[in-house]
């Protein structure tokens, strides 16, 4: 449980796109504990309250009793305490937390509820899914997300409607993805799965845009009510990008965009040893990610170690890559993770032309040539890879035959 409970702690302390300062936390098995997030500027890494531009917080607040726990996230820092108080209660309200504490405190005779969170706060934006997991509501085990999208400039709960310039095109393209895609995709990775209708839940990242599914209409194999990450480059031609836009304001065009300005970005990416939205990163724990984000799949072997796919939206077209030691690798550590779906700051995966990086990125360290013997025992297709050794950890970009970017690698 421990092994989990930092998982889901580390996740909400970085906010999936690494932006606070560690979070401090009292020990394990407290009444109380809460875990201080600094707010981002428009960059990878940590950052010193010192340095946020806008001083804007998020703590987890939280209880335990017995076997059971409520976490879930609070705003702090606005300048305006009358709507930080609006806008914690609406996260309250959005996502039934009172109702979870009235239910713990009924379980401590017996039962067992568990509620944790995971969020990003993007500049003026914040936006988080809760997901309860147990007795919820009756004894049977269950699994339900609640979710708060809120704009933190007057409190307004954002509306899917808000992301889009074309919301019913956006709509149409989005089941056209999950009819066609998504369910060939994952149907032998589900215990049932209906892609359609389209859930109203979701929460936003840098990446992308997480559909939130009822259990009942879409359940993994490890019993949980499933999640799927919509990238940003997937419904690009129908985001609102004006400057007020909520799209904008969260960062999307940084996110689908190759310039210059990307070039720091790519590189504290490096530097950190993370990709953006991911609760991981390099060096971490391999059986703590397991434990907490569940098998998709049973391990693949490939030329220098094992690939490893999780369940969890933002787990979609990333594989976790580790050591081939022969002992259990629930004692490895993650040592690559390589990103075949999505866009990473204009490094758009099927899209982009390695030409079209070497003029932002310059020419790379190292270029291998992959031929198909090659391409086979790295689980990749024959091509190219670059090597960019910033800081202590490197980025590689593999290209087709073609020249086309085929998988973001980050390694050790």
């Amino acid at each position: 449980m421990k092994g989990k409970r930092r998982l889901c702690l580390a996740l909400s302390a970085w906010l999936l796109f690494g932006f606070g300062c560690a979070p401090g936390l009292a020990e394990e098995g407290s009444e109380q504990e809460t875990a201080n997030i600094t707010a981002p500027e428009a960059q990878i890494g940590t950052m010193s309250e010192e340095e946020s531009p806008s001083g804007i917080r998020v703590d987890e607040r939280g209880l335990a009793l017995g076997k059971s726990e409520v976490y879930y996230p609070a705003v702090t820092g606005l300048a305006d305490g009358e709507l930080e108080k609006t806008i914690n209660d609406r996260i309250l309200e959005e996502t039934r937390v009172a109702d979870y504490l009235t239910r713990m405190s009924q379980l401590i005779s017996g039962g067992e509820l568990r509620v944790n969170w995971q969020g990003s706060l993007m500049e003026d934006v914040f936006s988080c899914a809760v997901f309860a997991e147990g007795a919820v509501t009756t004894t049977r085990r269950d699994f339900v997300w609640t979710w708060c999208n809120v704009d933190l400039r007057d409190g307004h709960v954002i509306r899917w409607e808000e992301l889009f310039r074309e919301p019913d095109a956006a709509g149409e393209r989005i089941e056209t993805l999950l009819a066609e895609e998504v369910a060939p995709e994952l149907s032998a990775y589900l215990l049932n799965g209906n892609v359609l209708p389209m859930p109203e839940g979701f929460w936003l990242t840098r990446r992308g845009m997480v559909l939130l599914y009822p259990r009942g209409q879409w359940t993994t194999l490890s019993d949980r009510a499933g999640d799927l990450l919509i990238g940003w480059d997937e419904i690009s031609e129908f985001l609102d990008l004006s400057e007020n836009g909520i799209a904008n304001r969260i960062g999307v065009g940084e996110m689908l965009s190759l310039t210059e300005e990307r070039l720091p970005q790519l590189q504290r990416i490096t530097q950190e040893g993370r990709i953006p939205d991911l609760p991981v990163k390099l060096g971490d724990s391999l059986g703590d990610a397991v434990d907490a984000w569940h098998l998709l799949t049973d391990p693949d072997l490939y030329e220098n170690g094992r690939v490893f796919a999780l369940e969890g939206a933002l787990f979609r077209g990333v594989f976790l890559l580790t050591d081939n030691l022969s002992e259990g690798w629930e004692e490895s550590r993650i040592n690559g993770i390589r990103m075949d779906r999505g866009c990473l700051f204009g490094l758009a995966i099927g899209k982009t032309e390695a030409t079209a990086w070497h003029q932002v990125l310059g020419e790379p360290d190292t270029t291998v040539s992959f031929d198909a013997e090659k391409a086979e025992a790295y689980r990749t297709v024959p091509g190219m890879r670059d090597y960019y050794a910033w800081g202590d950890h490197v980025l590689q970009l593999h290209s087709d035959e073609n020249g086309t970017l085929v998988s973001i690698i980050l390694t050790e």
